[in-house]
């Protein structure tokens, strides 16, 4: 078993104010601890993992299929595999938060699948 702590993560920058770090991994799935600055945006991607995630701290704006879902502090989402999406931080804290990919991302870190 391996245990790791916010404390140890190392993490990289993704884009412009989105701040990335896995926590832990297995072959079939991985949690990967995200920071996303006020301003900052995921452009609009889609790979194949499934995705849930959980937000502690700030407001995210999902956008999927022309939709626009607005995840607060104790929310949680799922998006599936494939889909399209993108997420802005239009508030004016840093949002927190945890995602979980499955299966695990070949690159977790987001620099490229």
């Amino acid at each position: 078993m391996e245990r790791v702590s916010l404390t140890d993560l190392e993490p990289s920058e993704a884009a412009d104010g989105v701040n990335l770090a896995l926590m832990a991994g297995t072959d079939s799935m991985n949690v990967q601890h995200f920071e996303i600055e006020p301003g900052a945006v995921v452009e609009e991607h889609s790979h194949p993992n499934e995705q849930t995630g959980f937000l502690y701290e700030g407001e995210l704006t999902f956008v999927s299929d022309g939709e626009e879902v607005v995840c607060g502090p104790g929310d949680s989402y799922a998006i599936p595999g494939d889909q399209p999406h993108a997420a802005e931080n239009r508030g004016d804290e840093t949002v927190r938060g945890v995602d979980i990919f499955s299966p695990s991302r070949e690159n977790p870190n987001w620099q490229s699948d």
